[in-house]
């Protein structure tokens, strides 16, 4: 999976994030279920709280370009354990993406570190559908 252009995507962006509090770069891709990719990367504020995590500036991307399903999703920490979305993360992900989309976690050279699927990490969870 190194080659993978949506890991390669999540590795790259990574290098852009900005973190100069917390010094730990995320970068996330997705990939819609037309086949685009779209990228992310965190972004650190001196008011903490205020910041955006990688996974949520990649699916910003994909909104603004009108897509709406998630077909699979890159994380990549800057450690080599895997660097898992948040919980507020893992529900950004289920408002696009179903409970059988793919998660995978890469260590900053790309290798797989650990694959879930969102059911895995986020079980019962409420979605758009939950609302009807």
């Amino acid at each position: 999976m190194e080659n993978d252009p949506l890991v390669q995507a999540a590795v790259e962006v990574r290098l852009r994030a900005y973190a100069p509090y917390s010094r730990f770069q995320v970068g996330a891709a997705v990939e819609t279920a037309d086949g685009r990719m779209f990228a992310g990367c965190n972004v650190e504020n001196a008011a903490y709280p205020e910041g955006t995590c990688a996974e949520a500036g990649a699916i910003a991307a994909m909104a603004a370009a009108g897509a709406r399903e998630i077909r699979r999703v890159v994380v990549c920490g800057g450690l080599d354990t895997p660097c898992t979305p948040c919980g507020g993360c893992r529900q950004k992900i289920r408002e696009f993406a179903g409970p059988d989309t793919t998660i995978t976690m890469v260590s900053p050279q790309g290798g797989v570190l650990l694959v879930r699927t969102l059911a895995d990490l986020l079980p019962d969870s409420f979605g758009p559908g939950s609302l009807s």
